[in-house]
């Protein structure tokens, strides 16, 4: 299912490369890489056909994103790939999956806001990208995180195997934070990796929840209008500050059972 990236070896180092050894640069690796062994753990990959990024602090036009042929839960900081737009790999060993690089590369140019894009094929969120009309209903409190922050990609093209179909989705996006893509899976944009960590984590718990509860066979009840808009508003005010807290607790769980990941 995933494919290799073909494109031209990137340039020889010269007086004009970026200097990527600093610190928040790190913290950004190790931070990326702490989501991707967590999302293994919680099964929100699949294979080695999904893909996380971040911009690189202090560069716009470049980012961090995972190296094709390995699954979530083996990744470290160090063996993070950082790439241009163009798809040379200006620091680390190895390809782009070439889906992450033409959708990721044309969301980050695209969509300045969006410093980090998470995008998997986790499986209650993607279940419900399958199905009729709108895939999330405001029902439940923790779907009430999304309100009004939701787009729906409905024209499936197969796979994003050129910049074209990269250039596609991104405008889908538009002014969302979380897509829906129908028969494929979900794109979560934030303004940092915390942010899009928190937001994909707790997409998933809403989905699986509807889930459940569209099983009862019962019909499902919205929230009111302006009860979830109200419950939204709550809830974003100390998201920012929310999402890092939980990255934290996740780096720490991490440090107790699987302290490579930093490496």
């Amino acid at each position: 299912m995933a494919h290799s990236l073909n494109t031209a070896p990137s340039p020889a180092g010269g007086p004009n490369q970026p200097k990527l050894d600093a610190d928040d640069i790190w913290q950004a690796r190790v931070d990326l890489a702490a989501c991707f062994r967590m999302a293994a753990r919680l099964g929100m990959e699949e294979g080695i056909c999904n893909h996380f990024s971040a911009v690189v602090p202090g560069y716009d036009d470049l980012f961090i994103v995972n190296p094709y042929g390995y699954a979530f839960a083996e990744l470290t900081a160090s063996m993070l790939l950082i790439c241009d737009f163009h798809g040379n790999v200006v620091s680390g060993a190895g390809q782009p999956e070439a889906t992450a690089f033409y959708i990721h590369a044309r969301i980050h140019k695209n969509i300045p806001r969006a410093k980090a894009a998470f995008h998997t094929h986790m499986p209650y969120a993607t279940a419900l990208s399958m199905t009729e009309g709108d895939p999330l209903i405001f029902a439940g409190q923790t779907a009430l995180k999304f309100y009004g922050r939701t787009a729906v990609d409905r024209n499936y093209n197969g796979l994003a195997l050129d910049a074209r179909e990269g250039d596609r989705i991104a405008a889908a996006i538009g002014d969302a934070d979380i897509v829906f893509m129908k028969h494929h899976g979900v794109m979560v944009c934030a303004p940092n990796i915390a942010e899009a960590w928190d937001d994909l984590y707790y997409l998933e718990r809403a989905c699986e929840v509807q889930t459940l509860a569209l099983s009862t066979g019962r019909q499902v009840l919205a929230v009111a209008p302006e009860i979830a808009e109200a419950a939204y508003r709550q809830m974003r005010e100390g998201d920012p500050e929310s999402a890092r807290l939980h990255l934290e607790s996740v780096k720490r769980t991490l440090d107790r059972s699987e302290p490579e990941y930093k490496r």
